[in-house]
């Protein structure tokens, strides 16, 4: 049945208040402005709703992803190719006003004056209120969804995922939950970077893409737990997940399904062919250690290396409406 009161901000407000979010609440939220149907004043208007319902003393969060900050021959072709030379030095460097294309709301966000970003080529979030500063400092160019992420700390804060209008398959937590479990998926993401001044192609390894294998059914489970709540809003449904229940949860479940799927394998990311040879410009230290079949732990702290020493292999870049790319 469709809305008897017009979706503005201070209805949105009262309604995110039934739906559970509380003074003080720290919210990653991933979102759908389309999906409530006509909302007055747009997404700038989900954004003062969410605001005033965590009030002063909360924190919104929000994807700000930049998946135009990536090789556009991820899969072939040198450094040195002329063919390729234009096309890649035309993507652009990340910088704090990047566009994302993350949708209405996480454009609002970013347009924000007071909005914090942090600062990941690829998988940057922004952020605003109390604790937004903290979260997004120091994002690791490795895994960057993983530990020492903005995601561990709102895990830490004991925070909560806000779904509107977009279910699991969005839900970037999701990838950190699996960033833990030990023989997880992977994949390398390959960006241009400032290194002393110089531009250079960087690669990092992280956490794979889902592409709806595992991620919509874990979180079906959850919410049949009923530990999670929603709520119809607009036409949008909208569902409130606790953070560190879910993560837990998933986690646990990924390390049974993964083994069972067959898709976590040890050693390197699957798609590695031979590869890009290299130009003096995509030469440069390495950043982090390599990963050659380390466990998780061995290899999440910052694993990034420079494209063309990776011994003729290429990695298969991160794509997909899920990848937090």
């Amino acid at each position: 049945m469709p809305p008897t009161k017009p979706l503005n901000a201070t209805y949105l407000q009262g309604e995110f208040a039934s739906l559970g979010v509380r003074p003080g609440s720290v919210l990653m939220v991933h979102s759908s402005l389309s999906a409530f149907g006509q909302v007055d004043g747009g997404a700038d208007a989900v954004v003062q709703a969410l605001c005033a319902t965590v009030g002063r003393k909360g924190t919104i969060v929000v994807p700000a992803y930049t998946r135009q900050v990536a090789d556009p021959y991820p899969d072939g072709h040198a450094f040195d190719d002329p063919r390729t030379a234009e096309a890649r030095a035309a993507v652009p460097l990340f910088h704090e006003a990047l566009p994302t294309a993350m949708g209405a709301v996480p454009s609002a966000v970013l347009g924000h004056p007071d909005r914090i970003r942090s600062q990941h080529p690829q998988a940057s979030l922004a952020a605003l209120g109390a604790d937004a500063r903290t979260i997004c400092a120091g994002q690791p160019l490795g895994y960057a969804l993983g530990s020492g992420s903005p995601f561990a700390k709102i895990y830490q804060l004991g925070g909560s995922i806000l779904l509107l209008g977009v279910g699991h398959n969005r839900n970037s937590f999701l990838h950190h939950a699996e960033s833990l479990v030990p023989a997880h998926r992977k994949k390398l993401r390959r960006f241009p970077y400032l290194v002393d001044g110089e531009r250079v192609w960087l690669e990092a390894l992280d956490v794979g893409n889902d592409n709806d294998t595992h991620f919509p059914l874990i979180g079906a489970e959850f919410a049949a737990l009923g530990l999670s709540r929603s709520r119809v809003i607009g036409s949008a449904l909208c569902q409130l997940v606790p953070v560190v229940a879910f993560v837990d949860y998933a986690q646990e479940r990924l390390a049974q399904l993964l083994p069972q799927s067959g898709h976590c394998r040890p050693g390197p990311p699957t798609g590695m062919a031979a590869g890009p040879r290299s130009s003096p410009r995509t030469l440069h230290t390495t950043v982090g250690p390599r990963a050659n079949g380390e466990s998780a732990e061995q290899i999440q702290p910052d694993p990034v290396i420079p494209t063309g020493q990776r011994e003729g292999q290429t990695p298969s870049v991160a794509d997909g409406e899920d990848a937090p790319f």
